[in-house]
């Protein structure tokens, strides 16, 4: 961390711009939601797996990657079912901003895609090349946002109200 981005303060803050990124909602048969714990925290920290998108890259491809990169999950093995109307901002908590990104983003701007998971669990593999998640489970999506990081809830509870019909 250098002296510029440990002293950032809330309007250097608030003149960053977010980070281009995709978030995955993966579904099972059950209509459950897949959830991972963050390896890097050592409080509860579940969410769904997310990332960033690659210049050049379209946000439908960066979800298929990022679901792969995380989950170990096969393009194969999903159909997208959904995608969000829109790209969801939510910015990080000011303590955070200096050590994530090098300080260049206030936080992330994603675009949603809902997959339906056609395999089995034991076609998930979290222990990936660059490992995100310690653990993973299957939850129900009115217990999603409850698990999730405070500053994350709001993005989370407006793509459970944009994917509802897909989840009954």
């Amino acid at each position: 961390m250098t002296a510029k981005t440990k002293d950032l303060t809330a309007e250097d803050i608030a003149k960053l711009p977010y980070r281009p990124c995709v978030g995955v909602m993966l579904v099972n048969a059950a209509n459950e939601v897949f959830v991972g714990q963050r390896i890097d925290s050592e409080i509860p920290a579940w969410q769904m797996p997310q990332g960033g998108v690659d210049k050049g890259e379209a946000p439908r491809d960066a979800a298929l990657r990022e679901l792969w990169e995380e989950t170990g999950v096969i393009s194969d093995l999903v159909t997208v079912e959904a995608e969000s109307p829109e790209w969801y901002p939510y910015d990080l908590p000011h303590d955070i901003v200096p050590r994530i990104w090098k300080g260049r983003f206030r936080g992330q701007e994603q675009k949603w895609f809902l997959l339906r998971f056609h395999g089995t669990d034991e076609q998930v593999n979290i222990e990936t090349h660059h490992p995100e998640f310690s653990t993973w489970r299957w939850l129900a999506p009115s217990e999603v946002v409850g698990q999730i990081v405070p500053f994350k809830r709001a993005v989370y509870e407006r793509v459970l109200a944009d994917f509802a019909e897909y989840l009954s």
